[in-house]
């Protein structure tokens, strides 16, 4: 048989990998405390599972969804009108998502020919590349790096680039960099992108999580934002609902009819259960938010104190449920460091490499586990020689 070559120059995800090596420790007996992958440990609201188990229970509801409940477009438009002063036209400017995965797999189809350029950052999240790559395009991997605050630098990126571009995929509060936007920096971003006109692709699934006080954003609310690009987002991480892969990408009306296309050859929309239980979590008391977020906070603090004690220097990070921490003793080789870490500890973290070579050096810790777990993985990892 011939197969594809596409997937020749990417080894299996690394998510994959660290499952696989999972399971062989837990056959050994191991007692193993995962914070590689981020998914979230926390329940739903029980509003939100009546929901879903109410609309479950009705018959009709196991039709082809087709397309979105109009009712849910508006909910999405209402929590951004709410959350970020963002005026959005539910028919024309929302489309639902089977989470923002779905979303940054398929924009690249919607968007870009085979050689197309698309500028993506690096280190960043495997599907920022891979959605383009599996497209066709060619890819112009940005740095982001500790000297520059783990933002793109848009000054750096050479001309030629830029003018071949027709698609930048950009993410603040990021994965895994946990970088935030600095000031001006999304007024610069949509200047850029009318200067060379490249269409911004931006996932904001973080939004929700930033500590210390501080207030999350939307590229959306940028002014000529919306003539550029459209913006991602997620009810996994905001509303602890990972399994059900709901989200939305939001913006330019070009972009969203574009993607709501490619779509409607590829599936037949959200099971309808699960878009009345996005809807509630949208409508409804929205304190659940705050929890969440302090719980992450306290996690965060618990992993900073407890391994920078433990010997591996970790700042507290401000925003996303993980930690973006460079390597213990100088090392740079993060593979077999996370691979050696698992072995002789039973904890996972992911290597930085995995997430392009800007990460080499790095490792990221998901903060899916309570303090007391999280504590124990750091005096673990202070017992053993690596």
């Amino acid at each position: 048989m011939k197969f594809s070559a596409k997937l020749d120059a990417y080894r299996s995800g690394i998510f994959t990998e660290l499952a696989k090596r999972r399971a062989a420790l837990t056959a050994r007996g191991v007692d193993v405390i995962d914070l590689g992958v981020g998914t979230p440990d926390m329940p739903p609201e029980p509003h939100v599972m009546r929901a879903l188990a109410e609309a479950a229970s009705i018959p009709e509801n196991y039709v082809y969804a087709i397309a979105d409940r109009a009712s849910l477009r508006a909910a999405a438009a209402a929590w951004y009108q709410r959350r970020f002063g963002v005026t959005l036209d539910p028919a024309n400017e929302i489309v639902a998502l089977l989470g923002s995965q779905d979303g940054l797999a398929h924009v690249a189809l919607a968007l870009i020919d085979p050689g197309d350029v698309v500028i993506v950052p690096d280190p960043g999240y495997p599907i920022f590349q891979m959605g383009p790559y599996l497209a066709g395009a060619k890819l112009y991997r940005a740095p982001q790096t500790e000297r520059n605050g783990w933002v793109v630098d848009l000054d750096a990126i050479p001309p030629d680039v830029a003018r071949a571009a027709v698609m930048m995929v950009t993410a603040y509060p990021s994965n895994p960099v946990t970088a935030l936007a600095p000031e001006g920096y999304y007024e610069k971003l949509v200047a850029f992108a009318k200067r060379y006109e490249i269409a911004v692709i931006h996932d904001n699934a973080y939004c929700e999580l930033i500590f210390d006080g501080a207030h999350g954003g939307s590229f959306l609310s940028t002014p000529g934002a919306i003539d550029v690009g459209i913006e991602l987002n997620s009810l996994s991480k905001t509303y602890n609902m990972p399994g059900c892969r709901a989200g939305f990408a939001l913006g330019n009306s070009e972009i969203i009819a574009r993607l709501s296309a490619v779509k409607s050859h590829l599936d037949y929309g959200m099971f309808l259960p699960i878009q009345l239980a996005a809807q509630a979590a949208l409508n409804g008391p929205q304190d659940c938010v705050a929890r969440t977020r302090l719980a992450y906070q306290r996690r965060r603090d618990a992993l900073s104190q407890s391994f920078t004690a433990a010997g591996w220097p970790i700042a507290p990070t401000r925003a996303t449920m993980f930690t973006w921490a460079r390597l213990p003793g100088g090392r740079r080789d993060s593979l077999n460091f996370a691979l050696e870490l698992m072995e002789k500890t039973g904890v996972i973290v992911v290597p930085g490499i995995s997430f392009g070579e800007g990460g080499e050096g790095y490792a990221r810790i998901a903060m899916v586990r309570d303090e007391p777990t999280i504590r124990e993985a750091a005096r673990r990892f202070s017992g053993a020689v690596l």
